[in-house]
C-alpha cells in the first residue's frame, strides 16, 4: 500500500482516539529507516504529552490496527510528542503559532538562501508569511520543505 494512503488511513483511526482523550493528532508518519518500517503517531495537548498519554493512545490504536490490518509489512509503532520544534503542517498550525519565531526551509534557493528565520504572520492565500526585520516575506506552500518553530533558551 502506498505510504501516503497508509498515513491517511491510520490518521482516520487515530483522530477519534486522540479527540476522546482531548489530545491533538499532530501527524502520522509511515517511514522506512534502514531495513525497518516505523509508524509514528504524534499527539499533543496544552501543557505537553506524558508517557502515560502515549501509552493510552498506543494501546488503543494497536487494537484497531490489529483488527483492521491496513499495513502489509511489519513495522514498529511509536506514539510520541511532536517536540517543541515540531514542523508546522496543518493550516491550523499556522494560526496556532502566529507571532512565534519560525524557520522556513525552501527546496530551491531564493536570493541564494534556503533557510529563513522570522516571526510567523500566518498562512495567507496558501502563502506562508513571515516577518524578517520589519519586512514581510511570502513563500508559496509548495516551495517550502519545512517550517519549524525556533526554540531559544
Amino acid at each position: 500500500m502506498v505510504k501516503k494512503k497508509i498515513e491517511k488511513i491510520v490518521a482516520e483511526f487515530a483522530e477519534p482516539i486522540a479527540n476522546k482523550h482531548l489530545f491533538e493528532l499532530v501527524d502520522v508518519e509511515f517511514i522506512r529507516e534502514g531495513t525497518n518500517w516505523y509508524l509514528r503517531i504524534y499527539i499533543d495537548k496544552p501543557g505537553g504529552i506524558t508517557i502515560d498519554d502515549c501509552k493510552i493512545v498506543s494501546e488503543e490504536i494497536s487494537d484497531i490496527l490489529d483488527e483492521k490490518d491496513p499495513i502489509d509489512q511489519s513495522y514498529f509503532l511509536e506514539v510520541s510528542s511532536p517536540g517543541l520544534d515540531r514542523p508546522l503542517k496543518k493550516d491550523s498550525d499556522f494560526e496556532k503559532f502566529k507571532g512565534e519565531l519560525v524557520e522556513v526551509k525552501v527546496y530551491k534557493p531564493i536570493d541564494g538562501r534556503k533557510i529563513f528565520e522570522g516571526e510567523l504572520i500566518g498562512l495567507i492565500d496558501n502563502k506562508i508569511t513571515i516577518k524578517i526585520d520589519d519586512e514581510k516575506v511570502e513563500f508559496e506552500k509548495d516551495q517550502v520543505a519545512v517550517v519549524r518553530r525556533v526554540i531559544k533558551f
